[in-house]
C-alpha cells in the first residue's frame, strides 16, 4: 500500500508544490469547493467528485476515472 497523506499532509505537499488549490482542481479537473472540503476534512472521499479529489491529492488510494472522450475537431483546409 502507497503512502497516503493526511488533508494537513496533503495541504503542505501543495504548497511545497508552489500550487494553490484553486490550480491543482483546475489541473485535475475538480470541483473547487469539494476539493477544500476534502482538504478541511469536512468530506472523506468515499464517492463521487470527492473520492476523485482525495486520490489526486494522494488521501485515499483509489482510482482516477478517465475523463469522458472528446474527439479533436478535424482541420478544414481552405
Amino acid at each position: 500500500m502507497p503512502n497516503l497523506r493526511t488533508p494537513e499532509q496533503a495541504r503542505k505537499w501543495l504548497d511545497q508544490q508552489g500550487k494553490s488549490v484553486t490550480e491543482f482542481a483546475a489541473e485535475h479537473d475538480l470541483d473547487l469547493h469539494t476539493t477544500y472540503q476534502v482538504l478541511s476534512g469536512a468530506k472523506k472521499g468515499k464517492r463521487g467528485e470527492a473520492h476523485k479529489a482525495a486520490v489526486a491529492l494522494g488521501i485515499k488510494q483509489g482510482e482516477m476515472p478517465l475523463p469522458p472522450f472528446q474527439p479533436v475537431p478535424a482541420q478544414i483546409s481552405q
